[in-house]
């Protein structure tokens, strides 16, 4: 979308008559000029309307009798923000002197086309991105930010989902909110562990984790993007887990085991992880 600027020539004839006429909608061309009738090409960019009219007004200068003239920014395009993602329509927003907002611009894009408890917002603004789920955008004033030119906002539909395996009350997998889960909320979700089959001391956690977030040697194994797969250890009969519970966040993707018997069930995930999720790599046990 280029920019348009608007010019408007007054002029008073011999007998003190002004006429006038207005150009609207001048298209700025890629050499950052237009046409102005009886004045020629006329540099705009990187000019402000000031220096614009003044050039005007000398070219016209002889040509025309006490000439007068107005120019506005009729659409700047470097002050665009770009919405795109899973929203209604993709478009370009001009931004206005009140200043709009990350909501101002998901609105004029027609909102997001999944539900916003699945989408994140991610803002690209030169060499920067950040991204924050919707939900926290709509409950916290704060993160409703202005929003400044070339700005890309990008809405991301993300069905976080964990999955739970063994002697729980549900073996399925669980999607859940962009704004996270707790580990103890997970607990819930699947509605507490099964009586008189499940180990207390036998929960276990299948992840992929992100090299230097936790301690291991150089060697072990990894995926293509270069993750570490470990296999956490939850002890229910032990108090302070559930104290840690309710701060350890789940992972989209993350995998619950729940054992009937500790040990041998442990080797059994173990076995069934490295044959149906690391056919050519070891898992890494992190107890």
């Amino acid at each position: 979308m280029s920019s348009k600027v608007e010019i408007a020539l007054a002029s008073a004839s011999s007998g003190q008559v002004s006429t006038s006429s207005t150009f609207a909608g001048l298209l700025v061309g890629d050499n950052g000029t237009v046409f102005v009738p009886f004045a020629g090409n006329i540099l705009v960019a990187g000019r402000s309307t000031r220096q614009i009219e003044n050039d005007i007004t000398a070219r016209l200068s002889g040509k025309a009798h006490q000439p007068q003239v107005i120019v506005r920014i009729a659409h700047n395009a470097s002050s665009d923000v770009t919405i795109i993602g899973d929203v209604t329509r993709n478009l370009r927003m001009p931004l206005s002197p009140k200043g709009e907002r990350l909501l101002d611009a998901l609105a004029l894009a027609g909102g997001t086309t999944k539900p916003a408890s699945k989408i994140t917002i991610q803002v690209t603004r030169q060499d920067r991105v950040i991204a924050m789920p919707l939900d926290t955008i709509i409950r916290d004033p704060k993160q409703n930010v202005i929003l400044e030119p070339g700005d890309v906002v990008t809405a991301i539909f993300q069905p976080y989902s964990f999955t739970v395996l063994g002697a729980a009350n549900r073996n399925e997998e669980i999607q859940f909110e962009s704004t996270g889960l707790t580990l103890a909320q997970a607990f819930g979700r699947i509605g507490g562990l099964a009586p008189y089959r499940a180990k207390a001391d036998g929960l276990f956690l299948f992840r992929w984790e992100q090299p230097g977030t936790i301690d291991v040697s150089d060697q072990a194994a990894r995926d293509k993007d270069g993750r570490i797969p470990v296999i956490y250890r939850v002890n229910m009969k032990d108090p302070a887990t559930y104290f840690l519970a309710q701060s350890f966040a789940m992972q989209n993707g993350d995998v619950i085991y729940v054992a009937t018997a500790a040990s041998a069930d442990f080797q059994q995930f173990v076995n069934i992880i490295a044959q149906t999720v690391l056919p050519v790599i070891a898992v890494k046990n992190a107890l």
